[in-house]
């Protein structure tokens, strides 16, 4: 039988316990953009409930590409984003840190209307892009290949929808955008040709996406050690679940499935025990300076961070 004494004792300890696993909650705001590797790890980690497994509540927030996220994490209305490669300029020119890749993606495509061949034939064509996106990075690099740059076409910026919208109907001769969109606008120009995709690049050039932290939140380093376990255990769980991932996500954005599958086959998946071996050896480094140098050479930025300042390498090895 328990004594009095005993159970005021428990009932004293279980007081002191409760609100330190309370304060074990980190609080966080975390952007993603709605497509399969922009939400998938934020979807898999809420229905798989990461989060609170690793002591943080996350408040989501949707946006529509990388550059916005990065306004508002300095605006202080987010801590952590995703941002595809297309993005990578901004923690390269010193306004965000990246903690974690996400998926060594091809998605981007080049796309004409129907009649253009070839590259070289946008020469004085109107091209709608979203400016500072992985569909901009790829335009560029296809450009570089033909021997040609922004110069030779009419570049008209505008937000992924738009694009959409603008290609169906004729308004611009091409695009540098990204599927699921490119499947989108293929229902209404079933013909439309793919000049250009990152893939073509690869192995030279990998077009890694990514989770960054802001500047403000980059000291707090047990907090970005959570988010960080948070996002290896949801990557391992989308490499070794792929239909089961799209699935989650689909519900999460409350859109159909097909469009996501066809774009989680468009990316290389290592699992987090290889992007930390790839971190410890410096080729995740490596990724980024590369595409860093290329934003430097197509004139978005000026002396791009060494890779090394920008991607903490460190906490995604657990040193």
């Amino acid at each position: 039988m328990i004594s009095k004494r005993s159970f005021m004792a428990a009932a004293a300890a279980m007081a002191l316990l409760t609100p330190l696993a309370a304060q074990a909650q980190d609080q966080i705001r975390m952007g993603y953009i709605a497509d399969y590797f922009g939400t998938s790890i934020a979807a898999i980690a809420t229905e798989q409930d990461l989060w609170s497994k690793h002591g943080l509540e996350a408040d989501l927030k949707v946006f529509t590409n990388g550059p916005i996220q990065v306004q508002a994490l300095n605006a202080g209305s987010l801590d952590f984003a995703y941002i595809g490669p297309g993005a990578l300029w901004l923690p390269a020119s010193g306004q965000a840190k990246v903690i974690a890749p996400n998926a060594l993606g091809y998605t981007d495509r080049v796309i004409a209307q129907p009649g253009i061949e070839s590259i070289a034939d946008l020469k004085g064509k109107k091209v709608g892009v979203p400016e500072g996106t992985s569909g901009d990075m790829l335009l560029r690099l296809a450009l570089e290949e033909a021997g040609m740059t922004t110069d030779d076409i009419e570049v008209v910026s505008m937000d992924p929808s738009t694009v959409v919208t603008a290609f169906a109907s004729g308004q611009v001769d091409a695009a540098g955008i990204w599927y699921p969109f490119v499947d989108v606008i293929k229902q209404r120009v079933p013909d439309l040709k793919e000049l250009s995709s990152n893939e073509a690049f690869f192995p030279e050039i990998a077009f890694p996406s990514s989770f960054i932290v802001s500047d403000d939140k980059a000291g707090d380093e047990a907090v970005i050690r959570k988010v960080v376990a948070v996002i290896k255990e949801a990557n391992d769980f989308r490499r070794e679940n792929p239909e089961e991932a799209v699935q989650i996500t689909a519900d999460f954005l409350n859109v159909p499935m097909a469009p996501l599958l066809a774009e989680s086959k468009l990316a290389r998946l290592p699992t987090s025990a290889e992007y930390e071996e790839l971190s410890a050896g410096g080729q995740v480094a490596n990724w980024f300076g590369t595409l860093a140098g290329l934003y430097e050479q197509f004139g978005k930025i000026e002396n791009p961070l060494p890779a090394d300042e920008f991607y903490l390498g460190d906490f995604y090895v657990n040193k």
